[in-house]
């Protein structure tokens, strides 16, 4: 493990969205990372789908969203 440099703003980014998604200040800014990486390295896909697929490839599954269900929700 080592140490990024960052610039002050990125880094209090980082903190607010941490916050938001329950995560440590390291965990988001990994998260950041990993994700970016995977769309750089795959920039035919849209965000959502490399989601799934990460989600995917952990063997997470949710069911899908009905559109009777959609507006149930909302």
């Amino acid at each position: 493990m080592g140490i990024v440099n960052i610039d002050d703003d990125l880094h209090e980014q980082v903190r607010r969205a941490s916050k938001v998604s329950a995560r440590s200040i390291n965990a988001q800014a990994a998260y950041w990372i990993r994700i970016g990486m995977l769309c750089e390295m795959n920039p035919t896909l849209s965000y959502s789908q490399v989601l799934k697929r990460e989600l995917e490839a952990a063997g997470v599954t949710a069911p899908s969203l009905s559109p009777d269900r959609a507006a149930v929700d909302a």
